[in-house]
């Protein structure tokens, strides 16, 4: 599987807010991917759709971005 799941995407699946996955890949709670913090204030988030899959049990197979 290869590509990755946006935030919105994440966190329609999910029933959760971004701000919730944002946050919660922030703070390493989240271990659908990597949230890295570039500079400032400004973060990058990538969510791997297998990790997503293997921590929530929703399929997103075929999903690419």
């Amino acid at each position: 599987m290869t590509g990755r799941i946006s935030v919105s995407k994440a966190a329609e699946l999910m029933g959760v807010s971004q701000q919730f996955i944002r946050v919660a890949m922030q703070m390493g709670k989240l271990p659908i991917g990597t949230a890295i913090q570039i500079s400032g204030k400004k973060w990058t988030y990538h969510i791997s759709p297998l990790l997503f899959e293997q921590y929530t049990g929703i399929k997103v197979s075929g999903f690419e971005q």
